[in-house]
């Protein structure tokens, strides 16, 4: 049963830590948490989880151990970190944003210990995690991923399953990189109509009004009208995401032009020290 499961949660970021919390929230067993940064311990301890010296001790009290960090090397040091406690009575969820090919070594790595293993990357940024209404998408054997959505659904609302061990990663690459696309093409059009007299909030609503309608200008209009670059999603994770895009195309044999051009855009932005700030300043480079 759900219910009787411990759980412990990897990464306190600005994902993670309301990820966790939401869980802390809604199940009914122990939650422990762990990360680099007291103070990201600390207040989730405040809140009540259980704090955790070690990525190797949460590990060994879980039955789930659910993992949301930066890079495919952190998931691989994590991992390494508690192969020799893993056994077949836990379940891995790594909810990082990595490379696939990555996820999938992690994946054979951890399961020869007995362990299951999915990879279940989440959509939507900070105010979905704070309010439990996520995207998620899962990879790996259906057994494991049912068993896991449960848990899932602490986090989000929409949980869907699209193949084996890394193809949830493949979907979320996917996502971002039409993301990125859509993105450019709004900040394009925005400085555009800008420049020949058109306001930001004039041009979102008219754009309302036909087929150019999207998800990101409806969430960004307002903080690019004012330019407020408060991080709900980083350029530099973006950045990330793109990047692992591009040698995710590479290892297919596919161009990917219209990424190609959002990779500039981001490279350009992380160059002119924009990394930290939302993705939505990825305008200010098409702006000049």
């Amino acid at each position: 049963m759900i219910e009787t499961m411990k759980i412990g949660f990897i990464g306190l970021g600005i994902m993670g830590e309301s990820m966790s919390e939401n869980i802390v929230k809604k199940h009914d067993d122990t939650v422990y948490v762990f990360d680099f940064v007291k103070e990201k311990v600390d207040l989730l301890a405040s809140k009540g989880a259980q704090a955790c010296e070690s990525a190797k001790e949460l590990a060994e009290k879980s039955d789930v151990i659910i993992s949301m960090v930066p890079k495919s090397e952190h998931s691989r040091a994590v991992y390494t970190g508690i192969l020799d406690v893993l056994d077949a009575t836990k379940t891995c969820v790594d909810m990082s944003t990595i490379d696939p090919s990555v996820s999938i070594e992690i994946s054979e790595m951890v399961k020869k210990t007995g362990a299951g293993f999915i990879d279940a990357p989440v959509v939507k940024s900070k105010p979905a995690a704070i309010a439990g209404k996520l995207g998620i998408y899962m990879g790996g054997d259906e057994e494991t991923c049912e068993k896991m959505r449960p848990i899932l659904l602490y986090m989000g609302e929409n949980v869907v399953r699209m193949g084996g061990n890394g193809k949830g990663l493949v979907m979320k690459i996917c996502h971002n990189a039409l993301v990125s696309q859509i993105q450019n093409g709004v900040n394009e059009t925005i400085a555009l109509a800008e420049k020949n007299g058109i306001g930001v909030s004039a041009y979102a609503e008219a754009i309302s009004y036909g087929g150019g309608q999207n998800f990101y200008l409806d969430g960004k209009k307002t903080p690019i009208e004012k330019e407020d670059y408060t991080t709900a999603f980083s350029v530099e994770n973006m950045a990330k995401d793109v990047h692992i895009c591009m040698e995710l195309a590479k290892e297919c044999g596919l161009f990917m032009p219209g990424e190609q051009n959002a990779c500039r855009v981001y490279d350009k932005a992380l160059e002119l020290g924009y990394g930290k700030e939302d993705f939505c300043a990825t305008i200010k480079v098409v702006k000049g």
